[in-house]
């Protein structure tokens, strides 16, 4: 059997806004999150995790941010990308973990939501995702309160 690892990070800094996308999950919070695209920065790492298991470069290399295209574009898209791709290399997900690093929003209670969401777009079972967020102690640029981090791991299975 096949096994690999991969590995996720993102950032993105707060803007102007009422809510902030996080796993595919709008979460109200008095800011947004800017970024090129949805700045999911939860489905950002998950996506970069599984592209480093497969060891297929990172987002930006698949969605360039200098494509207009991609500009505004819904997280999910990119995920879905992945998970295919996944897919068409023979490998099965086996479970994903993302832990989302930040002062605010609250997680907690929309953890569960999260995972459904992911799943949903992932075709793998609830089961099999972990979503749980972390503060930083309030230090840092998160816990500053200027942005979201999150960091995420995929295992992929090939028999």
């Amino acid at each position: 059997m096949d096994i690999r690892l991969g590995n996720g990070y993102d950032v993105h800094r707060f803007c102007e806004g009422d809510h902030v996308m996080l796993c595919g999950v709008a979460v109200p919070h008095d800011k947004g999150l800017d970024g090129h695209s949805d700045a999911d920065v939860g489905m950002h790492a998950i996506t970069d995790a599984i592209y480093g298991a497969l060891a297929e470069g990172d987002i930006g290399r698949h969605f360039p941010p200098s494509d207009p295209q991609w500009k505004g574009a819904a997280s999910r898209v990119f995920l879905a990308h992945a998970v295919q791709l996944a897919t068409q290399m023979g490998y099965a997900i086996s479970n994903i973990d993302c832990t989302l690093v930040c002062e605010r929003p609250k997680v907690g209670p929309h953890a569960n939501a999260m995972a459904q969401a992911l799943s949903e777009i992932m075709e793998l079972d609830v089961t099999r995702i972990s979503v749980k967020a972390t503060t930083s102690e309030r230090l840092g640029f998160t816990g500053r309160e200027e942005g979201i981090a999150a960091i995420a791991t995929a295992a992929l299975v090939r028999p």
